[in-house]
């Protein structure tokens, strides 16, 4: 499976920062030609301001943790840019990296029609303040338009694909596995039962020591399965629905204490999804405990729609950063393998969060 570290993991994430420094350099650049006129202009600068504000609050995990308030947050994003076009056509700019904001946050289903409104919105600035149509003003949104839906759909396609191999290669060793263990071991009972068989009558005491036998290779393929079980799913998972599993890592902790809560009607996950939230939870919840000195850790497990979310607070030191450090970039992968997206935020003296989505069936 792709990790971290190669080109088909690593794009989603520089694509993310790629429009995050289009965005500021834009909004600057919005904001430095405002003042450098004849006088500030002051409704541009508002204008500015607001869409700063409101594209910076996309950034707390809050914003993703439901779907209604990722719907909140794009319409004030979404309001405040509409302004910025009234008062500037240089506002019209923002209308690209605005695409590839929304065919990242919203299913393609959605995110579709969001980019057709704001490319409407792109042509009819540009005709705004020229006062009329033009042949720049209508084919430079659409084709901006295009290339993000290309670029993004076609990091997906590249992406599943990535992740289908990945399964492949893992089925192909499996099955090599089963071979060489499971299925050489079911053909030697086959063949000490048929010989036992045949001895029954004739020679008895020959007959129970082959089917002994047969009993033994038996125990030593069922402890051979029990460990291809053992690899492939983890212990709290085996016999326990991933709400279960979670219940009791957390009840390992007396101190400090971590609480549990769901939200949203559970559903039934994949595997993958299953072991890969388990993980990151046990992870964040050992960094915290271990490292954080928190006092309190709450542990959020939310089914929305679309997506599934994990959230791990904690009230401790606050140290926490994103360094590359082998846990969390563990953690990183875990959640980009599934097509998802982990955030940790962390300030000095007021603790850490740890926020994964996993989008469910949308791709």
């Amino acid at each position: 499976m792709p990790s971290e570290s190669t080109p088909t993991a690593r794009a989603p994430q520089l694509l993310r920062l790629g429009v995050h420094v289009l965005v500021g350099v834009l909004l600057v650049t919005i904001a430095v030609t405002a003042v450098s006129g004849g006088g500030p202009e002051w409704r541009v600068l508002a204008a500015t301001a607001a869409v700063a504000g409101a594209y910076a609050a996309g950034l707390l995990p809050v914003v993703r943790r439901d779907r209604q308030s990722t719907a909140v947050w794009g319409a004030a994003l979404s309001l405040a840019w509409v302004a910025l076009v009234l008062v500037t056509p240089s506002g019209v700019w923002l209308a690209f990296p605005l695409f590839f904001l929304a065919l990242h946050v919203l299913p393609v289903r959605a995110s579709l029609p969001v980019v057709a409104v704001l490319t409407a919105v792109a042509v009819g600035g540009f005709a705004w303040h020229q006062g009329g149509w033009n042949v720049g003003g209508v084919l430079g949104p659409v084709l901006g338009a295009l290339v993000a839906i290309g670029t993004v759909l076609g990091l997906r396609v590249v992406n599943d694909q990535s992740q289908r191999r990945g399964v492949l290669e893992e089925r192909d060793r499996l099955a090599r596995e089963i071979h060489d263990t499971l299925a050489q071991g079911l053909n030697s009972i086959h063949l000490l039962l048929g010989a036992a068989d045949a001895h029954v009558e004739a020679r008895p005491d020959e007959a129970r020591r082959l089917i002994a036998q047969a009993r033994t290779t038996a125990a030593e393929n069922l402890d051979e399965a029990r460990r291809f079980v053992r690899a492939l799913v983890p212990t709290d998972l085996a016999e326990r629905s991933l709400t279960e599993a979670l219940l009791r890592v957390t009840s390992r902790s007396q101190a400090p204490p971590v609480s549990l809560e769901v939200s949203g009607e559970p559903v039934l996950l994949p595997g993958a999804v299953d072991v890969a939230l388990l993980r990151i939870a046990q992870e964040a919840v050992g960094n915290a405990v271990r490292h954080a000195h928190a006092s309190r850790i709450a542990v959020t497990l939310s089914y929305m729609d679309d997506e599934v979310a994990l959230d791990v607070v904690d009230d401790g030191s606050g140290l926490a950063a994103d360094t590359g450090g082998f846990g969390m970039t563990t953690m990183r992968e875990r959640a980009e393998r599934l097509g998802g997206e982990l955030v940790i935020e962390s300030t000095p003296s007021q603790g850490t969060a740890v926020a994964v989505s996993v989008p469910l069936g949308q791709r």
